[in-house]
């Protein structure tokens, strides 16, 4: 059984929707002190956060920054505010996706499940680990490693650069990337996709391997394969 954890508010709206997962035979816990969000995170562990923007004390964007420095879990916000921005921001502090309110609890619970297999179920595949520009990936730990460091990608980010290089020197198109992560793409923002590609990139770069994701206009991502002789 997944165990979810809700960051919100509502109380009203925290109730339906704890009722209705469980109906789905999730794990459903909610926030009894908002000013101990990591205390109880870290007590629950769960495999799956759900975090609205609007929060006492602090805001969920605070609260995300903070959970993604403890841990890789998936993170879905969901939240009534609606400017492109909010999505933006929420990709770039590691979120997984973005649901806005209101919503049809159809779209929710379609994209938890789809989360939850990506994240846990894709990398189940007998190799853990592979090369690519001369750098070590592994998948299990979400890490990659070459001469000039390591770093650390979240489940998305890793998924992506997955994809790429396994059709490394050919095109992945936009609409692959947006099918393979999230399953169904009429409830995808064309911008959740780019946010998570330049965010992945500008951590490449941190061991100078950004620039050989390339984008093609119109079209997708390349990832080419160059080793050094």
């Amino acid at each position: 059984m997944f165990k979810l954890l809700i960051i919100e508010d509502d109380e009203t709206l925290y109730h339906e929707i704890q009722e209705r997962l469980t109906k789905w035979s999730y794990d459903v816990h909610g926030i009894q002190d908002f000013e101990k969000v990591i205390e109880e995170f870290s007590k629950m562990k769960p495999d799956l956060v759900i975090i609205d923007i609007q929060l006492p004390k602090y805001d969920g964007f605070h609260w995300c920054r903070i959970i993604r420095s403890h841990s890789n879990v998936p993170i879905i916000f969901l939240s009534s505010r609606d400017h492109p921005t909010d999505m933006v921001m929420s990709m770039q502090l590691g979120a997984d996706d973005y649901i806005q309110k209101p919503f049809h609890f159809d779209v929710l619970i379609a994209k938890i499940q789809a989360t939850l297999r990506r994240v846990y179920n894709y990398n189940t595949d007998n190799i853990q680990l592979k090369t690519w520009c001369d750098a070590t990936i592994d998948y299990e730990k979400n890490t990659v490693t070459n001469q000039y460091g390591t770093i650390e990608l979240t489940k998305n980010e890793t998924y992506i650069l997955k994809e790429l290089i396994e059709h490394k020197n050919k095109i992945v198109t936009r609409e692959q990337l947006i099918h393979s992560l999230w399953e169904d793409e009429r409830f995808i923002s064309d911008n959740t996709l780019t946010v998570n590609v330049n965010r992945l990139r500008k951590k490449l770069d941190e061991i100078r391997l950004g620039h050989y994701i390339e984008t093609k206009v119109g079209q997708g991502y390349i990832a080419k394969e160059v080793k050094s002789s």
